[in-house]
């Protein structure tokens, strides 16, 4: 068993979560329920295979380890049923830099990306950057019998419309999404897959969140629902949101079409950013080798938080509602009925209630009125935030 009620204080740790809240809220004086990293200790099989690097003194070029890559496959396969070649792996420092390399490495000026808001917002702002026009394919929203959300939709129509104009060049794909924390189907990802390919459309899958799905639902990497997904993707995964280590940056892609993959793998090479630090090949090894039993247990503490969540709100605070999540620590707070604006919905977090959470019109527009609250955190203080609200409705 282990303990994801202990606190731990984080401050002064030069951590974004808690260190940063002057500069992003104007005020530190919150519950910090925002950026996407857990509370939870980092597991003790990781810290300790660090440890053991530690003790020795020197920390020159490391080389990739021959098992490295196969480990990650082996994980894959026995999480997911995906059975991926290791020779189609490779590291990439980051999962947002690694859609702005293949954005670099894929498109040309005028071309265009495709998102689904309300979506994980760096796909927006990443693009952008790099010089893109970014296309909204808003979903479908999903409502129950009390008008609140329960969830969204691919709106394949509107994908159908967007993937035909020629400069149309890439999809970037939140599998499960972000924010609302869906675990698409086969259904709908094969659809995806069969308009993107005939239209010429790369999908850049961030299935980041993939290892966090909950009470029996599956995540199903993008490239494998299909011969058009695995002809025309890359999947981005990483270890750092299911084990707490997104500051070692763990991450990977995977390619299965030789094309896109021998293109992709000589532009990052050619950049020099294919290799792995030592710790991310330690911390790597060690949540993959060791980690399946810690991993079952978050995620039965992070279901029940979510359970805690959602009886709360409907037992005492009137106009919110959380949108369960099937994957990741992460819930979508269905606000609209409290009839704020903007501004107000803000302020009442922030400077009534003393709470950071994501404002949810940072994913698009179809965000305003929502906010996303992380429970990757030690129930008691989701108890004390929700009390918070409550003082302050």
């Amino acid at each position: 068993m282990f303990n994801f009620d202990e606190i731990i204080d984080r401050k002064g740790t030069d951590c974004i979560k808690y260190d940063s809240l002057l500069n992003t809220y104007g005020r530190d004086d919150l519950g910090s329920f925002w950026i996407a990293d857990m509370d939870f200790r980092t597991p003790g099989f990781i810290t300790d295979a660090i440890k053991k690097r530690l003790e020795h003194p020197i920390f020159g070029y490391p080389c990739v380890p021959d098992d490295y890559y196969r480990i990650i496959s082996g994980w894959v396969g026995s999480t997911h049923g995906w059975q991926v070649d290791s020779d189609h792996i490779r590291y990439i420092p980051g999962i947002v830099k690694g859609i702005a390399f293949a954005e670099r490495c894929f498109l040309h000026p005028g071309d265009k990306v495709v998102i689904q808001p309300p979506v994980y917002h760096p796909f927006r702002n990443t693009t952008l950057a790099c010089g893109f026009e970014v296309v909204e394919n808003p979903m479908l929203p999903v409502y129950d019998s009390e008008g609140y959300l329960t969830g969204y939709e691919v709106d394949f129509a509107g994908l159908e419309h967007i993937c035909a104009d020629p400069t149309v060049k890439m999809m970037i794909l939140a599998n499960p999404h972000n924010p609302c924390g869906i675990a698409w189907d086969a259904a709908t990802l094969q659809g995806i897959a069969e308009i993107t390919r005939r239209n010429g459309v790369l999908v850049i899958s961030d299935e980041i969140h993939g290892e966090m799905v909950l009470d029996g639902n599956l995540h199903i990497p993008f490239a494998s629902v299909s011969k058009d997904a695995a002809a025309n993707s890359i999947v981005f995964m990483a270890p750092s949101k299911t084990f707490n280590i997104a500051g070692i940056v763990s991450s990977y892609c995977i390619i299965e079409d030789a094309g896109i993959r021998d293109r992709f793998f000589n532009y990052i090479a050619s950049c020099e950013i294919d290799f792995p630090s030592i710790f991310s090949i330690v911390a790597t090894r060690a949540a993959y080798t060791r980690g399946g039993q810690w991993r079952q247990e978050m995620l039965e503490y992070v279901s029940g938080n979510i359970d805690f969540v959602d009886s709360w709100l409907r037992g005492h605070v009137k106009g919110i509602r959380a949108v369960r999540p099937q994957a990741s620590f992460l819930i979508w707070l269905d606000c609209r009925k409290l009839g704020l604006s903007h501004d107000g919905l803000i302020d009442l977090f922030v400077n009534k209630a003393h709470l950071a959470l994501n404002d949810g019109a940072m994913f698009g527009a179809e965000g305003d009125g929502f906010m996303r609250l992380n429970v990757g955190c030690p129930r008691s203080m989701l108890k004390a935030a929700l009390e918070s609200l409550e003082k302050a409705l």
